[in-house]
């Protein structure tokens, strides 16, 4: 579908949610989908997300499947995650949410091929080993999101911000303001 490549052309879906616990960074499903509406509606098509609960020798996983179509013609992707009923901290809603969560987010990964390949998933060591020198995200509503409010309205200055941080245009505009 040329529809379809030209959406996967203009889609940025920036990594804007941050891991504190991991030190990393990452992009969630909803930060894929709020980015891809606006190419959605411009290019005329929609898409559709199901899951689907299945098992296989005894485990558990949710299938995600994703539509994308203009009306005429359609394209799918699927993708699985497992789910763990007893995961610590976890109802059992909770630990489905969270598989349907990740299966979608990778089913979408697929269809509009983003690239994860330096995803927390296949870089994270959880603390273990060397430290990244890439400059970490800015997220709102965090604690150095609050510092850095507070140093700029002390009359520091945005560029040495920048210096230490990576601003998405929405953080930045916030703290420009």
């Amino acid at each position: 579908m040329e529809k379809l490549r030209k959406i996967q052309a203009e889609l940025k879906a920036p990594k804007n949610q941050r891991n504190n616990f991991g030190k990393y960074n990452y992009r969630s499903c909803e930060d894929i989908l709020e980015a891809v509406k606006p190419l959605l509606d411009k290019h005329k098509c929609t898409l559709t997300i199901s899951d689907e609960v299945r098992e296989v020798c005894g485990v558990l996983f949710v299938e995600a499947i994703v539509f994308i179509s203009d009306g005429t013609d359609s394209v799918h992707t699927k993708a699985q995650a497992g789910i763990d009923p007893n995961r610590k901290g976890m109802d059992i809603a909770q630990s489905f949410g969270s598989s349907s969560s990740y299966a979608r987010k990778y089913a979408l990964n697929g269809l509009f091929l983003i690239d994860d390949t330096k995803d927390a998933d296949s870089t994270n060591t959880h603390g273990k080993g060397a430290k990244s020198t890439e400059k970490s995200w800015l997220n709102k509503g965090t604690a150095e999101f609050k510092k850095v409010q507070t140093y700029l309205k002390g009359g520091g200055n945005i560029s040495k911000v920048e210096e230490k941080y990576r601003l998405s245009k929405e953080v930045k505009e916030l703290l420009t303001k």
